[in-house]
């Protein structure tokens, strides 16, 4: 699981800039989401291998009775709350400021490593200013360029040193995380499959704090639920609640082998359940999108059916996501929920013999080629699986670069339509045997 890194400090001191310095060329962006109105930013990459979520606050005013610089403050310590390395720029030309001295006492409550980055010094006149910043008590300073992006690897050397590498040991035992939007009812669930109260369970939406981890064995199979329910509300600062729920998600769905993205019948499919079915996609996770409240809505509203087509449409490209509606209330389908997550599962875990996709899957390409482009014929020569939890599928061909989007989906849609593979997204790689073909 990656690390968060949190960028802390008052306005004007570079944090943007120091977070784009930070996602630059060499570091293997994964992903760069928009936050909410405040413009604020999750991105995750790796340095040296090493994973970690790296999150751009506002600019923190600690003293500040403004309704907007209040609600910016209080999205700033969630991010402290959050984050398992908190990185404290200030600025090398105006000194140590008064709300410097207040958040560095702030960050020092949090016990948790604090690096103190000294932003602008853009020249070697500067560097004497960075020894001023030791007063913060809180370790040796850094001293960096974000604009310049002088002294950025050694950062990032600093602050990762600690991380372990994307490599873990494998788990055998099945992960689910259950995300969705408040109030869905995650934690319910998680109680109905256990049969007992081992969440708190609320009306108000956000009341887990944290991920909770409960294993629990089903019929032989040792399962894992990773329950993501949202952060308690404050009236001012909705929009960071939902912004670092966002966080929450994404190291459960990173941590997980199937995710449940759990929505609520009655408001149907949002656009943010369709947003965390792309990112699970992405990630490669097997993938199930349960609608809660089944009993609310059977009898007056939609018919299963007119629902079920509503949802297919609105996944598109990804109607491999299995549909299923449930009533953690009433305790609807939950066993075949699991059931299906253990499927999924296998299917993650799907392999093909080189031999049976050659047979499959050759005929079905000599009958229909790759569209000629550029004058050049596509001819792909022989396909072979490379890797599983996802399925990778490699298409050895003369011209890789050149096999368009709807070629690829039209191969997806043949390996689909032969193998059990619901739940769970598809990798395809287009290689060449002569390197010059890649030109």
């Amino acid at each position: 699981m990656s690390q968060v890194i949190a960028i802390v400090g008052r306005p004007n001191v570079g944090k943007s800039t120091l977070f784009n310095r930070l996602l630059g060329r060499r570091m293997a962006i994964v992903h760069d989401m928009p936050g909410v109105t405040r413009d604020r930013h999750i991105a995750t990459g790796e340095w040296a291998g090493k994973p970690f979520t790296l999150i751009d606050t506002g600019g923190f005013v600690p003293d500040s009775r403004d309704e907007m610089e209040v609600a910016i403050r209080e999205q700033s310590e969630l991010a402290v709350r959050q984050a398992d390395v908190l990185l404290f720029l200030v600025d090398a030309q105006t000194g140590i400021t008064r709300h410097d001295e207040l958040i560095a006492t702030e960050l020092r409550k949090s016990r948790k490593p604090v690096f103190v980055v000294v932003n602008k010094v853009d020249d070697n006149g500067r560097v004497g200013d960075i020894y001023e910043f030791h007063k913060l008590a809180l370790g040796d300073p850094i001293g960096i360029s974000a604009v310049q992006g002088l002294n950025i690897g050694d950062l990032l050397d600093r602050l990762t040193a600690s991380f372990a590498t994307g490599l873990v040991p494998e788990d055998p035992r099945l992960k689910i995380a259950i995300v969705g939007r408040p109030n869905v009812g995650k934690s319910s669930m998680v109680n109905a499959f256990l049969g007992e109260n081992r969440q708190i369970v609320s009306p108000v939406a956000g009341t887990t704090r944290d991920s909770v981890d409960t294993e629990f064995k089903y019929f032989g199979h040792d399962l894992i639920l990773i329950d993501t329910a949202g952060l308690r509300k404050k009236s001012r600062v909705r929009e960071s609640i939902e912004f670092f729920s966002t966080v929450r998600t994404q190291r459960a769905m990173e941590r997980s082998d199937v995710v449940i993205v759990l929505a609520d019948a009655g408001e149907g499919i949002t656009d943010q359940d369709l947003r965390v079915v792309s990112e699970a996609i992405r990630l490669g996770k097997g993938i199930i999108l349960a609608v809660n409240k089944w009993d609310l809505i059977e009898k007056t509203h939609k018919t299963y059916r007119e629902m079920e087509a509503d949802i297919l449409a609105r996944l598109g490209t990804n109607r491999f996501v299995p549909v299923m509606f449930v009533s953690v209330h009433e305790k609807q389908r939950l066993l075949k929920l699991l059931d299906l997550a253990i499927q999924v599962q296998e299917n993650r875990r799907l392999k093909i013999s080189t031999s049976k996709l050659n047979e499959f899957l050759l005929p079905v390409i000599q009958k229909t080629p790759p569209p000629a482009t550029m004058g050049k014929q596509i001819k792909i020569k022989y396909i072979t699986q490379m890797g599983t939890e996802p399925p990778v599928f490699g298409f050895f061909t003369n011209f890789p670069k050149l096999i368009d989007d709807a070629y690829r989906r039209f191969l997806e849609r043949q390996i689909r339509s032969n193998y059990d593979l619901s739940g769970v997204p598809v990798r395809m790689v287009f290689k060449s045997k002569n390197p010059d073909a890649d030109q």
